[in-house]
């Protein structure tokens, strides 16, 4: 998943932050937001399937700018 953020979003990234946890737990925020959690939906993340949000994240973005 980190490869597919930073080869998608290589001119964009300035950094990435992983942060171990247990329990099973598995949760992606940009921003600060809550994006995905594996809690909350009870499956992890399909290949893909973060890149996808984070580019309609990105896309929503540059519309509230234009």
């Amino acid at each position: 998943m980190t490869d597919e953020l930073l080869k998608g979003f290589e001119t964009q990234i300035e950094s990435l932050e992983l942060m171990p946890s247990s329990g099973g737990v598995f949760e992606v925020q940009v921003n600060g937001s809550l994006i995905y959690s594996k809690k909350a939906i009870g499956r992890h993340a399909a290949t893909g399937e973060i890149l996808k949000i984070v580019k309609e994240l990105a896309g929503d973005q540059a519309a509230d700018a234009g």
